[in-house]
């Protein structure tokens, strides 16, 4: 149990009689009340935090307990006789936020790390929660900086004879900031879907085996499998891990004409995941040769056991599989593996923008220094690269993000 804020370090002698030197774990009994020995609650190790050195910036303790519920309600209703309050979702995180332990973009990665399902989101979680991305947008403000005090000594010192290069070398820095936003922006939200996994839509004319590719990745009967068409009538979805990213298989309803209300909802539905995927796996049966591909979709042909598949379909390379004997599935596992990483792999070597909020800051950043390029007026470039700088500044809750915080720190767990 974690205790943060002002009154702590009179709170844990309150339960445990004295304060441990600070951050060492050592071993004490918890009372209800230590003074007189009130009521034995548990034995536990405990650590004392003095601020600032600790996660919030506060004083704080942590009490490790034995898990048994009895022990967990007598010490919370002792802490709070004691005077303290149960936490608000993510309030020790917003607190080490407004004590300038973080900014807000490594307070994201810190929820992304709580609830990192993969390797991957691990990963990319805890470099945010490190300050990756936050060193690059601190990086460009100093940057901005420098750029605007040089815009500022020509607006108030016009008549001073400053070297002819200044003004260039104010363009020069314009567009190279601006080259890097855009290059981060154009990451075809490569860190988002690390964040949130990867999405499959497995599509295809009713009986092509899409249920069947769906258990067969899910190892499972996940999916009713039948000979009879229209088997599956809504959108069914696992997820699962490949090349230690996160996915999400979606089984949809087979593609065709059909009077069935309820079936052409499902194809409705069907096309609907097809547009909201990262990836269409399009699947056919070899006797039902489609007659054209979806944008970007990797071709799978069903049922080589009983006759031969094409090679390729409207230039698409068709993966020939057999979900009945195995054959082919390994190399399609592959594909799908290769696939992943393409979706998820940087090409810059920066750290990857993970959420939308991010996103539309730097937009707003580049939107801003377009605007100053075009302006002649050295007044209102300079109101342009201010401008630039409190969109980065609103990324990492330097200026103005009062409104965000609720939103942002309402995520974690109460724990955090």
């Amino acid at each position: 149990m974690r205790v943060s804020g002002k009154g702590s370090a009179d709170l844990l002698v309150k339960l445990c009689g004295s304060l441990p030197p600070p951050r060492k774990a050592v071993l004490r009994r918890v009372w209800r009340q230590a003074d007189v020995q009130d009521t034995l609650l548990d034995e536990a190790l405990v650590l004392w935090f003095p601020g600032p050195k600790s996660y919030t910036g506060e004083d704080g303790f942590e009490l490790h307990l034995h898990a048994g519920s009895a022990i967990i309600q007598a010490v919370a209703h002792a802490l709070v006789l004691g005077g303290a309050r149960p936490a608000e979702a993510g309030e020790f995180t917003r607190r080490a936020f407004t004590n300038g332990r973080m900014d807000l973009v490594e307070a994201e990665g810190i929820a992304d790390l709580v609830a990192a399902e993969t390797e991957s989101q691990r990963r990319q979680a805890l470099a945010q929660a490190n300050g990756a991305l936050s060193r690059v947008y601190e990086e460009w403000s100093a940057r901005l900086k420098k750029l605007l005090a040089f815009q500022e000594a020509l607006i108030d010192f016009p008549d001073e004879d400053l070297p002819p290069e200044v003004e260039e070398e104010i363009r020069s820095g314009i567009r190279q900031l601006m080259g890097e936003m855009q290059q981060h922006i154009a990451d075809g939200q490569r860190g988002e879907r690390i964040r949130r996994g990867v999405v499959f839509a497995i599509t295809g004319p009713p009986n092509a085996g899409k249920s069947s590719l769906l258990n067969w990745l899910a190892e499972r009967d996940a999916a009713i499998v039948s000979p009879i068409a229209g088997t599956t009538r809504d959108a069914l979805e696992i997820v699962g891990s490949l090349a230690g990213i996160k996915v999400t298989f979606v089984d949809t309803a087979g593609l065709r004409e059909t009077e069935d209300e309820i079936e052409a909802e499902g194809v409705r539905r069907a096309l609907f995941h097809v547009k909201q995927a990262d990836c269409v796996v399009q699947m056919f049966a070899a006797s039902d040769v489609p007659q054209s591909v979806f944008p970007g979709a990797l071709l799978v042909g069903n049922k080589l056991d009983l006759a031969d598949l094409p090679a390729e379909v409207e230039g698409v390379r068709v993966i020939p599989v057999s979900l009945k004997n195995g054959q082919g599935l390994e190399a399609l596992r592959h594909i799908l593996e290769d696939r992943v990483q393409a979706l998820t792999a940087s090409s810059t070597g920066m750290p990857l923008l993970t959420r939308a909020r991010h996103s539309a800051g730097v937009q707003d950043a580049c939107a801003s220094l377009e605007e100053a390029l075009r302006q002649e007026w050295p007044e209102v470039r300079g109101e342009e690269l201010r401008l630039a700088m409190r969109a980065l500044g609103r990324l990492t809750g330097h200026v103005g993000v009062e409104e965000l915080l609720d939103a942002i720190f309402g995520q974690f767990c109460i724990g955090k």
